[in-house]
């Protein structure tokens, strides 16, 4: 089972990288916003298969060419590593 994070330091490129803490949760939210609807769910497929190797699944909601991510550890109670390894991975997927 993943541990809560406790250095939050490691949440400061995230932040600065357009990823926002969700009010009244211990959890990380950010928008993408692609071209079109195949470029989103292209997005999302190979975004799947990273966290289905990590066995770590995003809250997500799909609209056209817009996907909102929302990361947290349930097991955890809130943030852990995984939530920040799994953001990073979703950053360099969507260039």
């Amino acid at each position: 089972m993943a541990e809560k994070l406790t250095d939050r330091a490691a949440l400061e490129p995230l932040l600065a990288n357009g990823w926002t803490l969700v009010d009244g949760r211990d959890a990380l939210e950010k928008t993408y916003t692609f071209a079109n609807f195949i470029d989103a769910f292209g997005w999302m497929t190979r975004a799947a298969i990273v966290a289905e190797k990590m066995n770590h699944h995003p809250e997500w909601f799909n609209v056209y060419k817009t996907v909102r991510v929302t990361l947290t550890t349930h097991d955890a109670g809130g943030l852990s590593a995984l939530d920040v390894k799994l953001a990073e991975a979703m950053d360099r997927l969507a260039g």
